[in-house]
């Protein structure tokens, strides 16, 4: 990839206990984003592609414009946070996807999201 253009994504996850109900299949989890723009050219986020797999495989896709209606622009150096969240059927699941970016010089790209693992306390060691 060019290094003009590029995008680090971080991720931190939380299960949410006082949302779930276990009993029903029922497990909510946030995850914290953090998008910084380690490039050279300003770039904005214009859609955002998930694919979400519970721990019985499972999948599903969200697509949608933005994060959280927004559509933030990042200059080089720049970074972009927000918090949202999902439920799965299972207390494990994971989450992956890219973010549709298009620089200010009109070059579109992806921004890769690393896999990520979402897990209810203890099921995992």
């Amino acid at each position: 990839m060019n290094d003009k253009y590029r995008i680090a994504v971080e991720v931190e996850t939380q299960y949410l206990d006082e949302q779930s109900l276990p009993e029903e299949d029922r497990y909510v989890f946030s995850y914290t984003i953090t998008i910084r723009n380690t490039g050279s050219v300003a770039a904005k986020l214009l859609s955002r592609h998930w694919i979400i797999t519970d721990g019985n495989g499972a999948v599903q896709e969200v697509q949608g414009a933005g994060v959280v209606g927004e559509q933030p622009h990042l200059e080089p150096g720049k970074h972009f946070r927000y918090t949202s969240g999902t439920v799965l059927d299972t207390p494990v699941g994971a989450m992956q996807g890219s973010y549709q970016m298009r620089a200010d010089d009109g070059h579109e790209f992806d921004a890769d999201i690393p896999v990520f693992r979402l897990s209810m306390p203890k099921t995992l060691h």
